[in-house]
Order: structure tokens, then C-alpha cells, then sequence
């Protein structure tokens, strides 16, 4: 009975709204946004419960002393930080309610935004040199489409030959535009799928494992 309830609702909930999707109706739409405002506010509950987990995961792991537990220590202490802005310091700082959190944002978050950025384009590097090796015609392909893609995106390239970036621009707006279209409808109907059979209670992963 704790499972069927879950599911009974899952489903009567999935099939109603796909319903009033295909119904432009006025109910249709009131009931549409109804469950957007609940959705709202079961969002709210679900970001308490995650903030809660996440901080039962950091004070489990200091009290164990698991590797890495100093970045634990961070993590809580920016969490405390930012809640005390938040509730205190924000209404009041400098006469504007966002200017602390612009302050932090534009001094901490911003850089280390960029440093964490900067230390991904070397793995980026090294995939790509990886990837474009010509042991094979497919990679043979893809390292010259890079190659002509790369040259038309700078200025050196305009500079070598005029049409590097016509045919760059080609490149990138039929083969690319293409298989992203692709990669989009294959992601449309997974996703489709996923729906169906949480809808229809073939999945039920989401209720805590099991079946």
C-alpha cells in the first residue's frame, strides 16, 4: 500500500497532464498552473531536505575523518557564511539587498569560476589530442573538420584565405546542425520513454529502489 499510493498518484497526475497539454482550455490551464505553484512548493521542502543532507554528509565526514574532510570544513563554513549574508547582512548591506552577494560573487565565486575552468582546459587538451589522432578514416574526418573549424574561428585563417570562415560556418551549420538534431530527437524520445514508464510504474527506482 506505501508503494501503490505513490504510483496511483504518479499516474493520474502524468496522464492528466499530459491531457491538458494537448487541451488548450481555460480549466486546462488554471489546472496547469495550480501544479506548477505546488510544484513550486514541494521544491522548496526538497531544497531544505537537500541542504539537510548535505550537511549530515559533510559533519559525518569530519567526525570520521575521511580523506578530504578540510574541504568538509569549507563547505559548511561558505554554507553558514552565505545563510547568515542571506538573513542578517543582505536587507541592510551598502543600501541594496543584492550588493553583498554581487561583492562575494564578483570576488570569490567568479574567480574560482575561472581558475576551476582554466585547470579544465588542459584535460580538454589532452582529450581532444587524443581524440583527434588520424588512426582511423571516422578520426581522420573529425581532425580535419576541427582543423577547418578552429582556422576559420580565428583571424589568422581569414588572413591565409578569405573562404576558411565560409567554410567553417558551413561545417558548423549543416553536419554539426545535423547530428545535434539528432543527438536532440534521440534525447527526446529517451526522455519520452523515461516518462512513460515512470507513468506507468515500470520504473519505480525513484521510489527508493526495489520494485
Amino acid at each position: 500500500m506505501q508503494r501503490q499510493i505513490p504510483l496511483t498518484i504518479v499516474l493520474v497526475m502524468g496522464i492528466v497532464m499530459m491531457v491538458q497539454f494537448f487541451i488548450p482550455h481555460p480549466i486546462s490551464r488554471s489546472l496547469f498552473e495550480l501544479v506548477n505553484k505546488w510544484a513550486r512548493l514541494i521544491g522548496v521542502f526538497a531544497l531544505i531536505l537537500g541542504a539537510g543532507s548535505l550537511i549530515f554528509y559533510h559533519l559525518t565526514k569530519i567526525q570520521r575523518k575521511a580523506k578530504g574532510w578540510g574541504f568538509s570544513i569549507v563547505a559548511l563554513t561558505s554554507l553558514a557564511f552565505m545563510t547568515v549574508v542571506g538573513w542578517l547582512a543582505g536587507p541592510r548591506s551598502m543600501g541594496n539587498p543584492a550588493a553583498l552577494y554581487q561583492v562575494i560573487y564578483a570576488n570569490v565565486q567568479v574567480p574560482l569560476g575561472a581558475s576551476m575552468f582554466a585547470i579544465l582546459a588542459f584535460y580538454i587538451v589532452s582529450a581532444s589530442y587524443r581524440a583527434f589522432r588520424a588512426r582511423n578514416r571516422e578520426a581522420t574526418i573529425l581532425l580535419v573538420a576541427a582543423f577547418l573549424v578552429m582556422l576559420g574561428s580565428v583571424p589568422l585563417g581569414k588572413d591565409i584565405w578569405d573562404h576558411f570562415p565560409k567554410i567553417s560556418d558551413m561545417l558548423l551549420k549543416i553536419p554539426n546542425m545535423a547530428a545535434k538534431r539528432g543527438i536532440t530527437f534521440g534525447i527526446g524520445l529517451a526522455g519520452t520513454g523515461v516518462a512513460l514508464r515512470i507513468i506507468l510504474g515500470i520504473e519505480r527506482g525513484w521510489l527508493g529502489g526495489g520494485k
